[in-house]
């Protein structure tokens, strides 16, 4: 740990001299969890630090892109499947966000990419969680515990994630049958989505394999499809056997898009107006999920009421960050008042 601390000696006297950080990164998923107002930026370095082919891992700054990390694996045929909106985005900022991206219902979700994180805490000390090879990791699995922290644990500085090879073919396709049946039709799929438009699968293995499991299943080619667009858009959680019930409820709404990954319990949502994602929250609410919104809406409550597990973030948002120093709007460690949807 000496030479991380050495490393990152100037971002540990930053945080621990300022009353509130905010960890910034590209700006691109600033708006999820809501703003946060009068606090020091902190912005992790950047750059790929070691790739090493053989035991498919990488390690970069916090602050490196998506598309620059993207760019060093695939110089040796392999990828991380972060799969950000916006290849803009910086890798920290990505995992701090927690939105695993379409391919979820084949790579998993978000948190099993990473293996380990350096940190800085709010007193300014370096710290490390994890390791680079499962079978040397022992005690909590602080890397996990990051993701989708929003920022509030502490500023991610370096951090190492587990890759893959380059699938040799990938391809969407469209299927006039039910995600169900999708589901249990095709072996390991990538994807299986909904949106107004229709159905769509997301293939990727043996260029063979692809073609096996289109005739299988009916399956024609299409491309991609688009996700909903808007000033305000959210992402719905619930059970991955309510996503019919919610995107059936999500149709009355007016003016709102919205785009399902069936298996994984994940709607997605889009309005021009903000009245559109109020009703959508309310939707997710009547089938026991809730709503996160990321992007429009300044002000308004981010969460639309008690996040799942609350109590237990805010404990172990005290154990780590006892001032409450960290994204200070987000998460808060006492009850904060609402405003509306």
């Amino acid at each position: 740990m000496t030479d991380l601390a050495a490393r990152y000696a100037d971002i540990g006297a930053q945080v621990r001299d300022a009353t509130a950080v905010v960890a910034t990164g590209a700006g691109t998923h600033a708006a999820i969890g809501g703003a946060v107002h009068d606090a020091t930026e902190v912005r992790a370095p950047s750059g790929v630090l070691d790739v090493q082919p053989a035991d498919m891992t990488v390690t970069v700054g916090a602050g490196t892109s998506c598309a620059e990390l993207a760019a060093a694996l695939r110089a040796v045929g392999q990828e991380c499947p972060l799969d950000p909106r916006d290849p803009a985005a910086t890798v920290g900022g990505t995992l701090a966000a927690g939105l695993s991206g379409r391919r979820r219902l084949g790579v998993g979700p978000l948190r099993e990419t990473v293996l380990e994180v350096v940190l800085v805490r709010a007193d300014g000390r370096v710290v490390r969680g994890g390791g680079p090879t499962v079978k040397n990791v022992t005690g909590y699995d602080v890397p996990r515990l990051m993701v989708g922290s929003l920022g509030t644990l502490g500023v991610m500085v370096q951090v190492t994630l587990r890759a893959r090879p380059i699938p040799p073919a990938s391809a969407w396709f469209g299927s006039d049958r039910t995600p169900t049946q999708l589901l249990e039709a095709l072996y390991a799929p990538a994807a299986v989505t909904t949106d107004p438009s229709g159905t769509h699968v997301w293939l990727e293995g043996h260029p063979d394999d692809l073609a096996a499991q289109a005739g299988r299943a009916g399956l024609t080619t299409a491309a991609p499809p688009a996700g909903p667009v808007g000033a305000h858009r959210g992402r719905i959680s619930v059970a991955p056997d309510a996503v019919a019930g919610v995107t059936d409820a999500l149709g009355a709404i007016s003016g709102l898009g919205w785009f399902a990954e069936h298996g994984v319990g994940t709607v997605h949502v889009a309005a021009d107006e903000a009245a559109a994602i109020a009703a959508a929250r309310e939707v997710a609410h009547a089938h026991d999920g809730w709503l996160l919104r990321e992007a429009g809406a300044p002000g308004l409550d981010p969460f639309g009421g008690d996040l799942p597990a609350l109590a237990l973030q805010r404990r172990i948002r005290v154990a780590l960050d006892p001032t409450g120093k960290f994204s200070p709007s987000r998460v808060p460690t006492t009850e904060p008042a609402r405003a509306s949807a």
